[in-house]
């Protein structure tokens, strides 16, 4: 029996259906919502609706819970049907009567609304420590590296001389644009939806502002009809800035795959960071990589799956909302997993040296050549012209000094401008406000 439930057992084949991976899944959620009831109740006895002993009982015990969910001694029974219902029915159970008034002013649809935003707050702030200990690890490389030169491609056919210094440095600038998205889904995530009850208020005077500041956030969401409708765009915003620190990883990934091919040889990595082959024994594959491309890669799906799943719903609450939690928990662990596991590898990555030397790269300096003919007064055209016919003819002689000057290039990485960006933007997400505000709770 439900603790919200009438006189009418629901039917075990359907409950088993609706309750779904509710169990397994709210588990991740329940420090977040003993943390949503503390400020809940604070606010109740505001107005009220708590004595001064009643709520001091309540917190009392909720810490206690709390401690026991970090402890992971915090269990959903098969008889209960979630995060919420399990917090609500031990609290009864430990201190009575009192317990019974938590609910007063919320509904559930508000309550694992403000469960997820305090969760997502969570997971928002790993991933972005986690990128931001990944851009530090590819920073380091290009300054290290800045010299080594690397073929360029276009159309995977060798272009113009690069840099390690440039390649690296490539994927930690796009690690900085991916934490201007993370910083718009956070911004997005980081106003209460609770009071809005069950979509439509309360007619109890509710304070939102005060538990907007007892739980650190930014805002309200103000209308109570969009908190509601906010379940599902929250979700897609942060499953979209995912996807872009996906694509930045997949993208890297393809890119090593390539450059350890034997045919390539421009990187290596040790052995027991690499795995063999059942019947090839000089093998070394990056498996590591790989994963890391095709988990990135369905993470890059993410958005979409949640778009289809909350595309033409009307506004309010529907129990479709429920699914979204099977698509972007997992994949938050997932994203964690790969930026982690890439940094790991790239502490440990070696880069080969004079690469360019080999005589199979010469055409990779026919620009430069190019461009030293058009230095000397003779018209670009007619430098590309001269250049090109000298390639045909097999007298092409390549100038294989790389004297690139202006910014972002070979020569002029701005490494330092690179990560003044990063940091402006991690700067931004207010984590510090975040973690004084539930310390300041939980006292």
């Amino acid at each position: 029996m439900k603790i919200w439930q009438k006189n009418i057992d629901v039917n075990q084949f359907v409950e088993n259906f609706t309750v779904g991976k509710d169990r397994e899944l709210d588990l991740q959620m329940a420090k977040f919502d003993v943390l949503g009831s503390m400020a809940h109740t604070k606010m109740l006895s505001t107005i009220n609706l708590l004595t001064a002993e009643e709520l001091k009982e309540i917190h009392h015990e909720l810490k206690h819970i709390y401690q026991e969910i970090e402890e992971g001694k915090f269990i959903i029974e098969d008889s209960v049907e979630d995060v919420h219902s399990q917090v609500e029915w031990l609290l009864t159970q430990r201190i009575g009567e009192a317990g019974k008034k938590i609910h007063s002013g919320r509904s559930r649809n508000d309550q694992v609304l403000v469960d997820l935003k305090l969760y997502f707050r969570s997971c928002i702030e790993e991933m972005v420590n986690n990128t931001n200990l990944l851009f530090k690890e590819l920073i380091a490389l290009s300054n290290t590296h800045k010299d080594k030169l690397l073929p360029g491609y276009t159309h995977l056919q060798i272009a113009m001389p690069s840099s390690f210094g440039l390649w690296f440095g490539a994927y930690a600038e796009s690690l900085a644009d991916d934490m201007e998205l993370m910083l718009a889904a956070w911004k997005i995530t980081n106003k209460n939806p609770l009071g809005s009850a069950a979509g439509y208020g309360s007619s109890f005077p509710l304070n939102r502002t005060l538990t907007t500041q007892l739980l650190g956030f930014d805002s309200l969401n103000y209308n109570v009809v969009y908190a509601q409708m906010g379940r599902g765009k929250t979700e897609r915003i942060l499953a979209q800035a995912m996807s872009s620190i996906a694509a930045t990883l997949a993208k890297m990934a393809m890119d090593v795959c390539l450059f350890i091919n034997q045919n390539f040889g421009f990187i290596s990595f040790p052995a027991e960071l690499t795995t063999g082959s059942s019947i090839m024994p000089h093998k070394k594959n990056p498996d590591v990589f790989e994963l890391i491309r095709s988990r990135c890669n369905k993470i890059q799906a993410l958005p979409n799956e949640i778009a289809m799943m909350t595309t033409n719903l009307p506004s309010g609450y529907h129990r479709d909302l429920q699914l979204l939690k099977e698509n972007l928990f997992p994949a938050i662990t997932s994203l964690n997993e790969c930026i982690e596991i890439a940094t790991f590898m790239l502490q440990n990555i070696s880069i080969k040296p004079d690469i360019l030397k080999d005589s199979k790269y010469d055409y990779l300096f026919s620009v430069e050549v190019v461009n030293n003919l058009a230095l000397q007064g003779v018209p670009f055209r007619e430098a590309y012209k001269i250049v090109g016919e000298q390639i045909e003819i097999g007298t092409f002689k390549p100038q294989t000094e790389v004297n690139h000057t202006h910014e972002g290039s070979i020569g002029n990485l701005m490494n330092e401008e690179i990560s003044k960006a990063m940091e402006n933007t991690v700067n931004q997400f207010g984590f510090e406000q975040v973690k004084q505000a539930i310390k300041d709770l939980l006292a």
